[in-house]
């Protein structure tokens, strides 16, 4: 596996994406998933994205039961910035943001004992939080730095302005967003703004939530407690319209004998050496068709073209619905 840096933290050129495991995308499988992350580490993946939220805590600890006997050898972000309740399941547990001082020790702690490790290696806040300034927020985090508790600094969705600001506090780390094909708000200033910092990028969902492999299910047979079934790309209208394009990837992928997965991944790859993206993967066949990305070099020509194909005028349907839109920042 080709490495990557982001800031100064040494990952796998592409991480892994665990939320699915245990959350959002309907009902999991435990010991495919723990056979799933044993055989990401046998390929060289070091870098495991969780959260609190997901699950709420379940994947946290999913993941402590699949990092025994690889101590030091895996580093493992995760998030806090949520109030959950114990109310409910799911969704129904997540009640607003919360960056307050207070809950962002809170959750290092609780996150540290989830996880059965001694420091987090990467810890972002996972939404802004409009009631709490981003400079209280760092200043927080680098005292958990000072005091052994993290060892980098990571946020998520925020903007160029924002991301300025928390750097004059402590050095970021990281910069976690969604980004792919068919999401691609980061161009206009972010990814600038992190390259200009030294501040790696992280895409999540860079295979747009499954889509883009080509090989997803329609909708109506997803699991019936799926994410997906509520966001607006993927009504039948959008879907129908965005299958067009994807169609136009899979034809790209056969002139470099491989799937439609890879090549989105090698296009994000391609968009800078500071990007490590983390594809989420139940299936040990999906993970290892995930990691061969890295040996794909794309034509400058193909970088092109696909640019002008997913261009934000051609894709149908917003990534978020309002609700989810008021938690990232534009």
């Amino acid at each position: 596996m080709k490495r990557r840096t982001l800031g100064n933290l040494e990952v796998s050129a592409i991480g892994l994406g665990c939320m699915g495991m245990s959350f959002a995308y309907g009902s999991s499988d435990e010991k495919e998933a723990i056979a799933t992350l044993h055989r990401a580490f046998e390929l060289g993946v070091d870098f495991l994205d969780t959260a609190e939220v997901y699950g709420p805590f379940e994947n946290e600890k999913l993941l402590a039961k699949a990092l025994k006997g690889y101590s030091g050898k895996i580093k493992v972000a995760t998030k806090f910035g949520f109030n959950i309740t114990d109310k409910g399941e799911g969704w129904e547990r997540i009640k607003g943001v919360n960056s307050q001082p207070a809950n962002i020790r809170k959750v290092a702690e609780a996150s540290l004992k989830r996880l059965g490790v001694e420091t987090l290696d990467l810890f972002y806040q996972h939404r802004p939080d409009p009631a709490v300034p981003v400079e209280e927020v760092m200043n927080t985090l680098a005292d958990l730095v000072r005091e052994g508790k993290i060892l980098h600094i990571g946020l998520s969705e925020v903007s160029s302005e924002t991301l300025r600001r928390a750097q004059a506090v402590y050095p970021v780390t990281a910069l976690q967003s969604e980004y792919s094909l068919w999401s691609r708000d980061v161009e206009n200033d972010v990814l600038a703004t992190c390259g200009e910092l030294n501040i790696g990028f992280v895409p999540y969902s860079p295979l747009g939530r499954g889509f883009l492999t080509g090989k997803m299910a329609a909708p109506s047979a997803l699991d019936e407690n799926d994410y997906r079934r509520n966001l607006p790309r993927f009504q039948p209208e959008a879907l129908a319209h965005n299958e067009k394009l994807v169609a136009q990837l899979t034809e790209m992928a056969a002139g470099y004998h491989c799937t439609a997965a890879q090549i989105a991944l090698a296009w994000v790859l391609a968009k800078g050496p500071n990007i490590v993206p983390i594809p989420g993967a139940r299936k040990i066949a999906h993970l290892e068709d995930n990691c061969r990305a890295v040996d794909i070099t794309l034509l400058a020509d193909d970088v092109a073209l696909l640019d002008r194909l997913f261009d934000s005028k051609n894709i149908a349907g917003k990534r978020y619905n309002d609700k989810d839109y008021a938690l990232v920042e534009g």
